[in-house]
């Protein structure tokens, strides 16, 4: 059976890191289809979106209350995941470089997590090279496993 098949019928999971302006959406449209986790390290956001309100105004309070979406700021929360997507912000650096501390962050919480088989898809705004430079290595160190043998990145 195909990952999206499982995922189809919920016998795989999809997590969304980093609840943002970005990635609250792509968590309420996943979970339309499949179990989501939508975990955030902001444990003041993932209050309020366990209240029913969406601070980002992108989807709506009413979807908010409505979606199936678990939200956590629990990493431990994501280790029995088969798809993550990365939708952390790249804010910008005084000298007008990328800061790329939350990329990075949510790949070492990603990588502690991730089982052999998974997939780990990037939806920030990167430079090219970014993914395969710096996320990763990261991946791999806090994983032990070897990306394209034991999971795949996008």
């Amino acid at each position: 059976m195909s990952l999206k098949e499982k995922l189809l019928n919920k016998e795989a999971k999809v997590s969304v890191v980093g609840l943002g302006y970005v990635g609250m959406p792509l968590a309420v449209e996943f979970a339309k289809y499949t179990d989501v986790v939508g975990f955030d390290t902001n444990n003041e956001k993932i209050n309020v979106y366990k209240s029913g309100i969406d601070p980002t105004k992108e989807v709506g309070d009413d979807v908010i209350k409505n979606t199936s979406v678990y939200f956590t700021n629990n990493e431990i929360d994501l280790k029995d995941v088969d798809f993550h997507m990365v939708s952390v912000p790249t804010p910008i650096k005084v000298d007008k470089t990328p800061d790329l501390s939350p990329v990075e962050s949510a790949s070492r919480v990603v990588g502690k997590n991730l089982k052999k088989g998974a997939y780990v898809v990037f939806e920030s705004t990167v430079y090219p090279g970014v993914t395969e430079d710096v996320c990763i290595p990261i991946l791999e160190q806090e994983s032990g496993l070897r990306c394209g043998e034991d999971f795949k990145v996008g």
